[in-house]
């Protein structure tokens, strides 16, 4: 009897260790019936040490999709992600908010009054600020959750724990101290999928993220959001970062309901064109509720 040929694995890039919420986001959204049903292909997440080796591998065709964090419902957005946005020509084919359930990891064997130092990546620092305060403990940036917890199997590091998932604790044998920790436990973070193709446009509600510089003069950013409300466009997110361009000029981001296909929307966009100096959608794709 015939073998059914091999599927080839959807590879993902995402920032950080196996283990980490990034990896545990890829499995949740490309293991989905519309990747794993309709073509039998199971993601398979690559890690990558940084925000800009997930776009460098995307951008180079060593992985089909990548999926980066753009912001979190307690320390709010990501800003390398969007500075990154900008300077790579993908798109932005989808989103997921995964929750987000910090835990303090340690060798086994270990009680908390034996830790004197915390490690992880800031964002998880900064996310459980008040439980790590309350340790007095000497706390350490590293550059991920899960590489820390990792950091913490590989040199058989005493004293020392690291705020990860639970995850991240079966996957490096390390013991749960506490769980939980993140100062507010209804914790979110919202990863986005980059592609170098535009998303297929989906049934139901669709979201659009634009980037977009206007005229350094009073009154510009205003006109550019005036263009949205007067086509009854719902306005969800606005974020500015430096342009680099020139000190003190900003670029601007926006997420708004519709998508680019929408005649609402194809309206805005071609009424923005005499409002900005620079204008670009990232992407239009279905909006995750």
């Amino acid at each position: 009897m015939p073998q059914s040929p091999a599927l080839t694995p959807l590879r993902v890039a995402f920032q950080g260790e196996r283990g980490a919420f990034g990896d545990e986001a890829v499995g949740v959204y490309f293991g989905k019936q519309a990747y794993a049903g309709e073509t039998g292909a199971r993601p398979q997440p690559v890690p990558c040490r940084a925000f800009a080796d997930v776009f460098r591998a995307v951008a180079a065709a060593e992985v089909e999709f990548g999926l980066v964090p753009v912001e979190n419902s307690q320390a709010g957005s990501i800003n390398d992600v969007y500075d990154l946005l900008r300077q790579h020509d993908l798109f932005v084919a989808g989103e997921i908010g995964h929750p987000v359930n910090h835990c303090l990891l340690c060798l086994p064997g270990q009680q908390l009054g034996d830790i004197k130092r915390v490690i992880s990546h800031p964002q998880a620092l900064a996310q459980s600020d008040v439980y790590l305060r309350e340790l007095g403990v000497e706390i350490v940036a590293t550059y991920d959750t899960a590489g820390s917890a990792k950091m913490i199997r590989e040199e058989n590091l005493q004293g020392v724990a690291a705020v990860a998932s639970a995850g991240a604790a079966e996957l490096y044998e390390l013991e749960i101290l506490a769980s939980a920790i993140q100062t507010i436990k209804d914790n979110y973070t919202r990863f986005i999928v980059l592609s170098r193709e535009p998303a297929p446009r989906a049934s139901g509600d669709a979201k659009t993220m634009l980037v977009m510089a206007t005229a350094h003069q009073p009154g510009s950013l205003h006109k550019c959001l005036g263009v949205l409300a007067a086509h009854n466009i719902n306005l969800l997110k606005l974020e500015s970062r430096p342009s680099r361009q020139r000190i003190w000029e900003y670029v601007f981001y926006l997420d708004f309901e519709g998508h680019r296909d929408d005649q609402p929307v194809r309206t805005a966009l071609a009424d923005l064109a005499s409002h900005t100096t620079f204008c670009k959608v990232l992407g239009s794709f279905a909006k995750n509720t």
